[in-house]
């Protein structure tokens, strides 16, 4: 009795296992795309039709269309998606994606299929089939079946084609895999048609879908391929496409890999006390993250509001970021207890590892082991290298005000830039004139500067002194081009902020040398380019 509760109990954990990413319902005719995820096959379907791909989404060979897995007959939620705009269908046509009339079947470069997998978020390459190039996961077909008998033991089987409220079937079609009240039959069934020649059987649950089929060659899938990871038929065998790839008989890769996944979740379940201990641990690592998170937070609050008003925005932005760091860690944190509940005895994970096991079809459970037990050993080695996923502790969120409160406490009115001091040995004239100049230690700082000049070996003009200006220079330093040769410049510099302009540095006064002579120009050029640069201190020519 308690062995028969532990398996209810495991097949009613499981269901998350078999739920369609795309429509969230129980899988039906699941095909497995080549990430190793599984989708309905209306689903995908649908999926290629909102990516604008036309004609690609043929069923797969190994089994015929079944009507219960139409768009608008399947589900209420699938029927009520919209399907994309004419306009945009017309513009991925001309676009190159789809079938239109003038395109060559046989074009030199076919077009590569992307599906959008909503499991790993990633675009999985079908090749030029599509959906027809994919297989079927019998195997989980199967485990659904089992499934549903399990949780809906004694209840009537009910029309997979009625709109809700559906009613209680009366036929079934071993062709078209699918239960019909009467209406449902004739109406799928027309008369005149090929399908009317299909024989009505009593309704059922668990239609015997046949053995995987190749979907190239309609032929069954004896061997598999080690190197693409794919069942494969005799015709694929001496194909181009699986030349010098490592190939064996479908026996041997079924009796591997059920033995890596017997071997696994052995492990697995010899290791529940870990298993719950680790999930304690987890748990206990969750409220020591909240305690110090909400320290961490009390702690923040308090030194920021000692900032004032002026760093209220701050304040929120510090908080806003523990609270993302620690939601992420609480996030991290149960995710994995979530998976490490999937390995308790009776979870999900585990059951549907154990109904797999159940598989006595070779190839079926080759296909569908591949991913589980993928997953199993994942399962494994996080188990094995087992520590939280996320620290408890928030030290890095502790916050060090002082340079703050410094410049707080020295808060005052911004003054205008002290007067600067002349670097007079790194300024100097020659053919040009080099300024250099840096502000006071305790000086407010200048945005830019205005430097001054002019020459004093002229004659004095009528009214006040007239200066020539170098506006908004960046930077401590100047270079004043083609200076009038033998003459005596004198030079001054001053700083400006938001206050306004602040005091004129110390005149300097530079001698430019005299021109060279016209006569020996040769030999007069020689001397000056071996000749140091002379710096000129206020009138020491």
């Amino acid at each position: 009795m308690a062995a028969k509760r532990g398996t209810k109990t495991s097949m009613k954990n499981m269901e998350k296992e078999l739920l369609c990413p795309v429509c969230q319902e129980m899988y039906k005719q699941p095909l497995v795309l080549p990430c190793t995820h599984n989708v309905c096959q209306a689903c995908a379907r649908e999926v290629l039709g909102q990516q604008g791909y036309i004609g690609h989404g043929g069923d797969p060979s190994s089994e015929p269309t079944s009507p219960a897995s139409t768009p608008s007959t399947r589900s209420p939620r699938l029927s009520r998606r919209t399907l994309p705009k004419p306009d945009r269908l017309d513009r991925l046509l001309k676009s190159g994606f789809g079938t239109y009339p003038g395109r060559k079947r046989g074009a030199l470069h076919p077009q590569t299929i992307l599906f959008p997998c909503p499991a790993c978020q990633g675009d999985v390459e079908l090749g030029e089939r599509g959906l027809s190039g994919l297989f079927r996961n019998l195997t989980l077909e199967r485990v659904v079946e089992r499934y549903r008998q399990s949780v809906s033991v004694g209840g009537a089987i009910l029309c997979q084609l009625c709109k809700p409220p559906p009613l209680e079937a009366t036929k079934g079609c071993t062709e078209c895999r699918a239960t019909f009240c009467n209406e449902c039959f004739k109406l799928f069934h027309p008369w005149g048609t090929q399908k009317a020649q299909h024989e009505p059987t009593l309704p059922t649950l668990s239609f015997r879908p046949k053995g995987l089929m190749c979907p190239d060659h309609k032929e069954e899938v004896t061997h598999y391929c080690k190197t693409c990871q794919r069942l494969v038929c005799q015709l694929c065998r001496v194909r181009r496409t699986h030349s010098g790839h490592k190939i064996t008989p479908v026996l041997s890769a079924y009796q591997a890999l059920k033995d890596k996944l017997t071997k696994s979740l052995a492990y697995i379940l010899g290791n529940q006390d870990t298993v719950q201990t680790q999930i304690c641990e987890l748990e206990e690592t969750i409220r020591h993250t909240e305690v110090s998170g909400q320290q961490a937070k009390e702690e923040v609050s308090q030194l920021v509001r000692g900032l004032g008003a002026v760093l209220e925005e701050k304040r929120a932005s510090l908080l806003q970021a523990i609270e993302e760091c620690q939601q992420e860690r609480l996030s991290r944190l149960s995710a994995q207890i979530h998976e490490h509940q999937s390995l308790l005895d009776g979870s999900g994970l585990v059951g549907y590892a154990q109904e797999v096991l159940k598989e006595t079809d070779q190839p079926c459970f080759v296909q569908a082991a591949k991913q589980l037990h993928n997953r199993i050993a994942r399962a494994t080695e996080a188990l094995q290298t087992f520590r939280p996923a996320a620290s408890s502790s928030f030290r890095h969120c502790q916050l060090d005000v002082g340079r703050e409160m410094k410049l707080l406490t020295e808060l005052s009115f911004l003054r205008v830039p002290e007067a600067p001091v002349i670097d007079t040995q790194r300024t100097f004239a020659y053919d040009q004139i080099f300024l250099c100049w840096r502000l006071p230690p305790h000086s407010p700082p200048a945005w830019h500067y205005t430097v001054e000049f002019r020459r004093t070996d002229v004659p004095a003009q009528p009214g006040p002194t007239r200066w020539q200006r170098r506006e908004e220079v960046r930077g401590t330093s100047a270079l004043l081009e083609n200076p009038d040769t033998g003459s005596v410049y004198v030079l001054r510099v001053r700083g400006c902020n938001k206050a306004g302009y602040g005091e004129y540095s110390e005149d300097v006064h530079l001698h430019t040398p005299p021109a060279p002579d016209t006569t020996q120009t040769v030999g007069t050029t020689a001397v000056l380019r071996t000749l140091p640069w002379r710096r000129y201190h206020p009138l020491l020519s």
